[in-house]
């Protein structure tokens, strides 16, 4: 056991510090702040102060993201299949035979001087051209024929049976067609000595009583029916039975049908003005470029030309009036007098005439129109008129809309009074000519009806373009309520 004293040992004395000197405080801390390491931290808080202040002034909004793990892709877009026929489809009645199959097998007796077998040959586009050799390229040559320019009836009907566009259940239609050999019916009658007013309406008017009996044509009362009428708008226009042509436009029933016709009335909504067929007849994308490339750096050696005959029964004749015209101009017009069968199918002079002219004169036919219109910008030849119904206000649907940009206007009265058409025609540019020469060039497509049956790839023809423009027409019908019954 451990003792206890009886006296504990005294408390250590502790020295108490001496109070720091203010003086010497302040020099150690002037020390510290100016040591290298004070500086770098007092900038490093500083900066940070001043990064804090910055980003609370900006105005952000406050996000809350998802966690990634939370993240989806979202599914790609997948893309609806065009619809390629997005205004509209077809249904092709099938009539009856009398109204266009035996017309066609009957072809011996619809001219009373000779048989129109071989203008109505390879579906309507005629026997193949011959003696064109050195005039077209080689190798597009086998897309030339002898087309008459009465058939637009048959190429239609031939291609819309087999357009993509084309419905097999009316039901399923927006648009009707209706394939009567209208043209060629009235045509058999026209110059006979013994036809009589009933021999010419009788087929159009078998047509009507048949059609007029389907449940689609009284649901609409002909809105949405449409028929190419292979003549021009006069032949089926007649008032009294002593006139010529048939009445078929203006029988009960063809009111409100849209008509495909080679020469319109431009006072009738319901006539559409389509190109005469021409010779040539492309069988590709390819051959349609080829053509374009070939008139546009053809070299031509004659300012300007003109094909056509007199017409000694008529007064004051313009036609012949241009042939003596051309003929004075020698230098500069070449001409090609058709009088006679000299022009008939089955030639290239005038193909050769325009190809080889700057300019075309085309004064009105035994109409307004004529088909040499055609044959001219096809060759890119830029069209003189001397009417403006011959053109202009025919084929809005086919020709440029600034008439000043293909082609150009002389008033035939001041021809007639002196007007030289050469000094005129000499009076624009080299730069203007090949502007407007392009600009038919351009066009070309559009005056001529492809080969192919189903269309050429992808280059839209004549018949493209009014078939679009017949279903645009009645797209609009339905959605404007632009109907009277």
């Amino acid at each position: 056991m451990l003792s206890i004293s009886e006296h504990p040992s005294k408390e250590p004395q502790l020295k108490r510090p001496k109070s720091p000197d203010p003086l010497n405080s302040f020099n150690s801390l002037l020390q510290l702040i100016h040591h290298p390491r004070t500086c770098l931290l007092f900038a490093i808080l500083a900066l940070q102060v001043l990064l804090l202040f910055t980003l609370r002034s900006l105005p952000f909004s406050r996000q809350h993201f998802s966690p990634p793990n939370s993240l989806k892709p979202e599914p790609l877009p997948v893309p609806e299949p065009e619809d390629r026929c997005g205004s509209g489809r077809v249904f092709v009645y099938d009539l009856p035979k009398t109204l266009n199959q035996e017309i066609l097998q009957n072809c011996d007796d619809l001219n009373p001087w000779s048989s129109r077998c071989k203008a109505l040959a390879n579906e309507g586009l005629g026997q193949q051209a011959t003696g064109i050799a050195g005039v077209v390229p080689e190798n597009l040559a086998p897309a030339w024929y002898w087309t008459d320019q009465f058939v637009s009836e048959v190429i239609f009907h031939n291609r819309i049976l087999n357009h993509k566009c084309r419905v097999m259940e009316p039901e399923s239609a927006t648009a009707f067609y209706i394939p009567f050999y209208a043209g060629l019916a009235v045509g058999k009658y026209l110059w006979s000595n013994s036809s009589t007013a009933q021999d010419r309406d009788r087929h159009c008017e078998m047509m009507l009583r048949w059609v007029q009996d389907q449940q689609y044509y009284k649901r609409s009362e002909g809105w949405d029916h449409f028929i190419t009428m292979g003549r021009i708008t006069w032949d089926f226009r007649r008032s009294n039975d002593q006139d010529w042509g048939s009445r078929c436009i203006y029988l009960p029933g063809m009111r409100n049908i849209t008509r495909l016709l080679i020469e319109r009335n431009p006072w009738d909504y319901f006539d559409v003005g389509v190109p005469y067929p021409t010779g040539f007849h492309p069988r590709s994308d390819s051959d349609v470029a080829e053509w374009q490339s070939f008139v546009r750096t053809r070299n031509r050696t004659k300012l300007f030309c003109f094909a056509g005959a007199k017409r000694g029964a008529i007064k004051n004749d313009f036609r012949g009036l241009l042939l003596s015209h051309c003929e004075s101009e020698s230098e500069s017009c070449r001409v090609v007098d058709c009088s006679g069968t000299k022009c008939s199918n089955g030639t290239s002079a005038i193909l050769e005439t325009f190809l080889d002219s700057d300019f075309c004169l085309q004064p009105r036919g035994d109409s307004f129109t004529r088909r040499s219109i055609f044959d001219c910008m096809v060759a890119g030849s830029i069209p003189v008129f001397f009417w403006k119904r011959t053109a202009y206000i025919q084929y809005e649907w086919f020709l440029p809309g600034e008439p000043e940009s293909y082609s150009v206007y002389i008033d035939r009265n001041a021809v007639t009074n002196g007007t030289s058409i050469k000094n005129v025609l000499q009076g624009f540019s080299r730069e203007e000519v090949e502007k407007m020469r392009g600009k038919v060039i351009d066009y070309i497509p559009k005056f001529l009806y492809a080969k192919p049956q189903e269309g050429l790839e992808s280059v839209k023809d004549a018949f493209d373009i009014a078939l679009e423009g017949v279903l645009r027409r009645f797209k609009e019908h339905d959605e404007w309520g632009f109907r009277w019954k």
